[in-house]
């Protein structure tokens, strides 16, 4: 996972938490606006959460959040 991947994915996390408390879900769209303007990226979070970690399309961010941490 690029640095700046994960820097978005924490931040994202770290935000969510903080608005809607720890019982928040998201998934991989979250970290991403509604353009498709890097799909790379994009990619790039789908492999990681859906391959590399098997990932239901919703998670707590709290979990989001320990497995990038």
């Amino acid at each position: 996972m690029t640095p700046s991947l994960k820097a978005k994915i924490i931040k994202v996390c770290i935000e969510k938490i903080a608005a809607k408390g720890d019982g928040v879900g998201l998934s991989f769209y979250a970290f991403f606006e509604n353009k498709n303007s890097n799909p790379d990226l994009l990619m790039e979070a789908a492999t990681w959460w859906i391959k590399e970690h098997k990932l239901d399309h919703f998670e707590k961010a709290v979990k989001i959040l320990k497995l990038v941490a």
